[in-house]
Protein backbone atom coordinates (compact mmCIF):
# COMPACT_ATOMS: atom_id res chain seq x y z
CA UNK A 1 0.00 0.00 0.00
CA UNK A 2 1.41 3.35 -1.03
CA UNK A 3 1.71 6.33 1.27
CA UNK A 4 -1.01 8.29 -0.68
CA UNK A 5 -3.44 5.36 -0.36
CA UNK A 6 -2.81 5.08 3.37
CA UNK A 7 -3.55 8.82 3.90
CA UNK A 8 -6.86 8.71 1.99
CA UNK A 9 -8.92 6.95 4.72
CA UNK A 10 -7.57 9.41 7.29
CA UNK A 11 -8.91 12.35 5.25
CA UNK A 12 -12.30 10.67 4.87
CA UNK A 13 -12.51 10.01 8.65
CA UNK A 14 -11.56 13.63 9.36
CA UNK A 15 -14.39 14.89 7.12
CA UNK A 16 -16.92 12.54 8.70
CA UNK A 17 -15.95 13.67 12.19
CA UNK A 18 -16.41 17.32 11.17
CA UNK A 19 -12.87 18.37 10.39
CA UNK A 20 -11.68 21.95 10.13
CA UNK A 21 -12.52 22.12 6.43
CA UNK A 22 -16.29 21.82 7.11
CA UNK A 23 -16.43 24.52 9.77
CA UNK A 24 -16.04 27.49 7.36
CA UNK A 25 -18.90 26.03 5.27
CA UNK A 26 -21.23 25.85 8.27
CA UNK A 27 -20.24 29.34 9.34
CA UNK A 28 -20.87 30.64 5.84
CA UNK A 29 -24.33 29.04 5.78
CA UNK A 30 -25.14 30.57 9.16
CA UNK A 31 -24.14 34.04 7.97
CA UNK A 32 -26.18 33.67 4.78
CA UNK A 33 -29.23 32.56 6.75
CA UNK A 34 -28.91 35.55 9.07
CA UNK A 35 -28.62 37.90 6.08
CA UNK A 36 -31.73 36.35 4.50
CA UNK A 37 -33.67 36.72 7.75
CA UNK A 38 -32.59 40.35 7.97
CA UNK A 39 -33.76 41.01 4.40
CA UNK A 40 -37.06 39.23 5.10
CA UNK A 41 -37.66 41.36 8.19
CA UNK A 42 -36.78 44.54 6.30
CA UNK A 43 -39.20 43.69 3.49
CA UNK A 44 -42.07 42.36 5.60
CA UNK A 45 -42.05 45.00 8.33
CA UNK A 46 -43.65 47.76 6.18
CA UNK A 47 -46.26 45.26 4.96
CA UNK A 48 -47.17 44.25 8.52
CA UNK A 49 -47.22 47.92 9.51
CA UNK A 50 -49.74 48.76 6.76
CA UNK A 51 -51.86 45.74 7.69
CA UNK A 52 -51.89 46.82 11.34
CA UNK A 53 -52.96 50.34 10.33
CA UNK A 54 -55.79 48.96 8.19
CA UNK A 55 -57.18 46.91 11.09
CA UNK A 56 -56.81 49.71 13.66
CA UNK A 57 -60.12 51.59 14.22
CA UNK A 58 -58.37 54.45 16.06
CA UNK A 59 -57.13 56.00 12.79
CA UNK A 60 -53.55 56.44 14.03
CA UNK A 61 -50.89 57.79 11.70
CA UNK A 62 -48.62 54.98 12.87
CA UNK A 63 -49.06 51.91 15.10
CA UNK A 64 -48.48 52.56 18.81
CA UNK A 65 -46.73 49.22 19.23
CA UNK A 66 -45.47 46.14 17.46
CA UNK A 67 -48.87 44.43 17.60
CA UNK A 68 -49.90 42.79 14.35
CA UNK A 69 -53.54 42.80 15.54
CA UNK A 70 -54.19 46.19 17.24
CA UNK A 71 -56.71 46.69 20.05
CA UNK A 72 -60.31 46.63 18.78
CA UNK A 73 -59.24 45.42 15.32
CA UNK A 74 -62.00 45.48 12.72
CA UNK A 75 -62.59 45.41 8.97
CA UNK A 76 -64.57 48.65 8.89
CA UNK A 77 -61.88 50.43 6.88
CA UNK A 78 -62.08 47.78 4.15
CA UNK A 79 -65.88 48.05 4.01
CA UNK A 80 -65.73 51.83 3.72
CA UNK A 81 -63.20 51.94 0.88
CA UNK A 82 -65.03 49.22 -1.07
CA UNK A 83 -68.31 51.17 -0.85
CA UNK A 84 -66.93 54.69 -1.53
CA UNK A 85 -63.22 55.33 -0.94
CA UNK A 86 -63.28 59.11 -1.55
CA UNK A 87 -65.76 61.98 -1.53
CA UNK A 88 -66.37 61.38 -5.24
CA UNK A 89 -69.46 59.22 -5.93
CA UNK A 90 -67.37 56.35 -7.31
CA UNK A 91 -67.09 52.89 -5.79
CA UNK A 92 -63.99 50.73 -5.52
CA UNK A 93 -65.32 48.41 -8.23
CA UNK A 94 -65.70 51.28 -10.71
CA UNK A 95 -62.18 52.51 -9.97
CA UNK A 96 -60.81 49.00 -10.34
CA UNK A 97 -62.57 48.59 -13.71
CA UNK A 98 -61.03 51.83 -14.97
CA UNK A 99 -57.58 50.68 -13.86
CA UNK A 100 -58.23 47.28 -15.43
CA UNK A 101 -59.18 48.86 -18.76
CA UNK A 102 -56.01 50.95 -18.81
CA UNK A 103 -53.78 48.08 -17.68
CA UNK A 104 -55.23 45.53 -20.11
CA UNK A 105 -55.25 47.98 -23.02
CA UNK A 106 -51.67 49.10 -22.54
CA UNK A 107 -50.49 45.52 -22.00
CA UNK A 108 -52.11 44.20 -25.18
CA UNK A 109 -51.09 47.19 -27.32
CA UNK A 110 -47.46 47.14 -26.16
CA UNK A 111 -47.15 43.40 -26.84
CA UNK A 112 -48.83 43.48 -30.27
CA UNK A 113 -46.86 46.46 -31.56
CA UNK A 114 -43.68 45.51 -29.72
CA UNK A 115 -43.42 41.97 -31.08
CA UNK A 116 -43.85 43.19 -34.68
CA UNK A 117 -41.15 45.84 -34.30
CA UNK A 118 -38.88 43.44 -32.41
CA UNK A 119 -39.19 40.80 -35.16
CA UNK A 120 -38.25 43.32 -37.83
CA UNK A 121 -35.21 44.49 -35.87
CA UNK A 122 -34.19 40.91 -35.11
CA UNK A 123 -34.57 39.33 -38.53
CA UNK A 124 -34.21 42.07 -41.17
CA UNK A 125 -31.13 44.11 -42.00
CA UNK A 126 -32.00 47.53 -43.40
CA UNK A 127 -30.43 50.95 -43.58
CA UNK A 128 -30.60 52.85 -40.29
CA UNK A 129 -31.28 49.74 -38.22
CA UNK A 130 -28.52 50.41 -35.69
CA UNK A 131 -29.50 54.08 -35.38
CA UNK A 132 -33.12 53.07 -34.76
CA UNK A 133 -32.08 50.61 -32.05
CA UNK A 134 -29.97 53.26 -30.32
CA UNK A 135 -32.87 55.70 -30.53
CA UNK A 136 -35.21 53.15 -28.92
CA UNK A 137 -32.67 52.55 -26.17
CA UNK A 138 -32.35 56.30 -25.62
CA UNK A 139 -36.11 56.71 -25.26
CA UNK A 140 -36.12 53.79 -22.84
CA UNK A 141 -33.81 55.74 -20.54
CA UNK A 142 -36.18 58.71 -20.32
CA UNK A 143 -38.51 58.82 -17.29
CA UNK A 144 -42.22 58.74 -18.07
CA UNK A 145 -42.79 62.16 -16.55
CA UNK A 146 -40.45 63.72 -19.13
CA UNK A 147 -43.00 63.05 -21.90
CA UNK A 148 -45.95 64.39 -19.93
CA UNK A 149 -46.10 67.89 -21.43
CA UNK A 150 -45.74 66.96 -25.14
CA UNK A 151 -48.25 64.12 -24.82
CA UNK A 152 -50.72 66.40 -23.04
CA UNK A 153 -50.53 69.00 -25.83
CA UNK A 154 -50.70 66.44 -28.63
CA UNK A 155 -53.62 64.42 -27.27
CA UNK A 156 -55.50 67.55 -26.23
CA UNK A 157 -55.68 68.64 -29.88
CA UNK A 158 -57.71 65.57 -30.84
CA UNK A 159 -61.31 66.76 -30.39
CA UNK A 160 -64.45 65.83 -32.31
CA UNK A 161 -68.19 65.61 -31.83
CA UNK A 162 -69.85 62.25 -31.24
CA UNK A 163 -73.59 62.20 -32.03
CA UNK A 164 -75.55 61.68 -28.84
CA UNK A 165 -72.47 61.92 -26.60
CA UNK A 166 -71.15 65.39 -27.24
CA UNK A 167 -67.57 66.56 -27.51
CA UNK A 168 -64.88 63.87 -27.22
CA UNK A 169 -61.42 64.94 -26.07
CA UNK A 170 -58.80 62.22 -26.48
CA UNK A 171 -56.68 63.66 -23.68
CA UNK A 172 -59.55 63.56 -21.18
CA UNK A 173 -60.34 59.88 -21.73
CA UNK A 174 -59.14 56.44 -20.71
CA UNK A 175 -58.09 55.84 -24.32
CA UNK A 176 -55.79 58.86 -24.22
CA UNK A 177 -54.19 57.60 -21.01
CA UNK A 178 -53.69 54.19 -22.65
CA UNK A 179 -51.94 55.79 -25.62
CA UNK A 180 -49.69 57.85 -23.36
CA UNK A 181 -48.69 54.84 -21.24
CA UNK A 182 -48.17 52.65 -24.31
CA UNK A 183 -45.76 55.20 -25.78
CA UNK A 184 -43.57 54.73 -22.72
CA UNK A 185 -43.90 50.95 -22.61
CA UNK A 186 -43.07 50.30 -26.27
CA UNK A 187 -39.28 50.88 -26.04
CA UNK A 188 -38.98 48.32 -23.24
CA UNK A 189 -41.29 45.87 -25.02
CA UNK A 190 -39.34 46.14 -28.28
CA UNK A 191 -35.94 45.81 -26.62
CA UNK A 192 -36.95 42.90 -24.40
CA UNK A 193 -38.72 40.95 -27.16
CA UNK A 194 -35.90 41.54 -29.63
CA UNK A 195 -33.41 40.05 -27.21
CA UNK A 196 -35.56 36.94 -26.90
CA UNK A 197 -36.22 36.62 -30.64
CA UNK A 198 -32.47 36.76 -31.26
CA UNK A 199 -32.15 33.48 -29.33
CA UNK A 200 -34.57 31.64 -31.66
CA UNK A 201 -32.53 29.87 -34.39
CA UNK A 202 -33.06 31.13 -37.92
CA UNK A 203 -32.87 27.53 -39.13
CA UNK A 204 -36.41 26.98 -37.89
CA UNK A 205 -37.69 29.66 -40.25
CA UNK A 206 -35.65 28.25 -43.11
CA UNK A 207 -37.11 24.80 -42.46
CA UNK A 208 -40.62 26.24 -42.45
CA UNK A 209 -39.90 28.02 -45.77
CA UNK A 210 -38.69 24.73 -47.28
CA UNK A 211 -41.98 23.15 -46.23
CA UNK A 212 -43.85 25.86 -48.13
CA UNK A 213 -44.79 28.21 -45.29
CA UNK A 214 -45.12 31.91 -46.08
CA UNK A 215 -43.54 34.69 -44.02
CA UNK A 216 -46.77 35.31 -42.16
CA UNK A 217 -47.32 31.61 -41.46
CA UNK A 218 -43.79 31.29 -40.16
CA UNK A 219 -44.23 34.26 -37.88
CA UNK A 220 -47.57 33.19 -36.43
CA UNK A 221 -47.04 29.42 -36.28
CA UNK A 222 -43.32 29.17 -35.48
CA UNK A 223 -41.98 32.38 -33.95
CA UNK A 224 -44.89 33.44 -31.73
CA UNK A 225 -45.35 30.05 -30.01
CA UNK A 226 -41.62 29.91 -29.24
CA UNK A 227 -41.67 33.49 -27.93
CA UNK A 228 -44.55 32.83 -25.51
CA UNK A 229 -42.40 33.24 -22.31
CA UNK A 230 -41.12 36.65 -23.42
CA UNK A 231 -44.60 37.71 -24.53
CA UNK A 232 -46.01 36.72 -21.13
CA UNK A 233 -43.34 38.66 -19.26
CA UNK A 234 -43.80 41.76 -21.40
CA UNK A 235 -47.57 41.57 -21.06
CA UNK A 236 -47.39 41.24 -17.27
CA UNK A 237 -44.99 44.15 -16.83
CA UNK A 238 -47.15 46.26 -19.14
CA UNK A 239 -50.22 45.34 -17.12
CA UNK A 240 -48.42 46.25 -13.90
CA UNK A 241 -47.38 49.64 -15.30
CA UNK A 242 -50.93 50.43 -16.38
CA UNK A 243 -52.43 49.26 -13.08
CA UNK A 244 -50.19 51.45 -10.94
CA UNK A 245 -49.86 54.44 -13.31
CA UNK A 246 -50.53 57.85 -11.76
CA UNK A 247 -48.81 60.72 -13.62
CA UNK A 248 -50.77 60.61 -16.88
CA UNK A 249 -54.09 59.77 -15.23
CA UNK A 250 -53.81 62.61 -12.74
CA UNK A 251 -52.92 65.19 -15.38
CA UNK A 252 -55.23 64.00 -18.18
CA UNK A 253 -58.49 62.87 -16.56
CA UNK A 254 -61.09 65.30 -15.20
CA UNK A 255 -64.27 63.23 -14.82
CA UNK A 256 -64.39 61.36 -11.46
CA UNK A 257 -66.09 58.44 -13.25
CA UNK A 258 -62.82 57.92 -15.17
CA UNK A 259 -60.55 58.03 -12.13
CA UNK A 260 -58.27 55.10 -11.36
CA UNK A 261 -57.23 53.34 -8.16
CA UNK A 262 -53.96 55.26 -7.97
CA UNK A 263 -55.80 58.57 -8.26
CA UNK A 264 -58.28 57.60 -5.55
CA UNK A 265 -55.47 56.53 -3.27
CA UNK A 266 -53.84 59.93 -3.68
CA UNK A 267 -57.18 61.65 -2.97
CA UNK A 268 -57.27 59.94 0.43
CA UNK A 269 -54.21 61.91 1.53
CA UNK A 270 -55.21 64.96 3.55
CA UNK A 271 -53.39 68.26 3.74
CA UNK A 272 -51.94 67.31 7.12
CA UNK A 273 -51.27 63.93 8.69
CA UNK A 274 -54.16 64.27 11.16
CA UNK A 275 -56.71 64.82 8.38
CA UNK A 276 -55.73 61.66 6.51
CA UNK A 277 -57.91 58.60 7.25
CA UNK A 278 -54.94 56.32 7.75
CA UNK A 279 -56.95 53.17 8.36
CA UNK A 280 -58.83 53.64 5.10
CA UNK A 281 -55.63 54.66 3.31
CA UNK A 282 -53.89 51.46 4.43
CA UNK A 283 -56.89 49.29 3.57
CA UNK A 284 -57.17 50.86 0.12
CA UNK A 285 -53.44 50.38 -0.50
CA UNK A 286 -53.70 46.68 0.38
CA UNK A 287 -56.71 46.15 -1.89
CA UNK A 288 -54.93 47.95 -4.73
CA UNK A 289 -51.70 45.97 -4.44
CA UNK A 290 -53.23 42.57 -3.71
CA UNK A 291 -54.29 41.50 -7.27
CA UNK A 292 -50.97 42.18 -8.98
CA UNK A 293 -49.04 40.79 -6.00
CA UNK A 294 -50.88 37.49 -6.22
CA UNK A 295 -50.31 37.26 -9.96
CA UNK A 296 -46.62 38.02 -9.48
CA UNK A 297 -46.14 35.33 -6.83
CA UNK A 298 -47.92 32.75 -9.00
CA UNK A 299 -45.89 33.48 -12.13
CA UNK A 300 -42.67 34.62 -10.46
CA UNK A 301 -40.38 31.97 -11.90
CA UNK A 302 -41.69 32.53 -15.43
CA UNK A 303 -41.17 36.28 -15.12
CA UNK A 304 -37.61 35.95 -13.85
CA UNK A 305 -36.63 33.31 -16.43
CA UNK A 306 -38.23 35.27 -19.27
CA UNK A 307 -36.35 38.43 -18.35
CA UNK A 308 -33.07 36.50 -18.08
CA UNK A 309 -33.48 34.86 -21.47
CA UNK A 310 -34.59 38.10 -23.09
CA UNK A 311 -31.38 39.81 -21.97
CA UNK A 312 -29.00 37.28 -23.55
CA UNK A 313 -28.62 39.19 -26.79
CA UNK A 314 -29.23 42.77 -27.80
Amino acid sequence: MTTATAKAPARVIARVRGGGRDRPTLLKQLILQLICLGILFTVMFPVLWILSMALDPRNLSRPDGLNLIPPGASLDAFRKVIAQPTVNPVSFVELALNSLKIAAGTSIASVLIGVLAAYILSRFDFRGRQVLMIAILGVLMLPAVATLAPLFITLNQVRFEIPGLGLFNLRNSLLGVMIAITSGLLPFAIWNLKGYLDTIPRELEEAAAVDGATKNQTFFRVILPLATPALAVTAFLGFLSGWTEFYFSWQFLENPKDFTLAMALYNLVGQYARTTPWSQFAAFAILTALPVSLVYFIFQRYIVSGLAIGGVKG
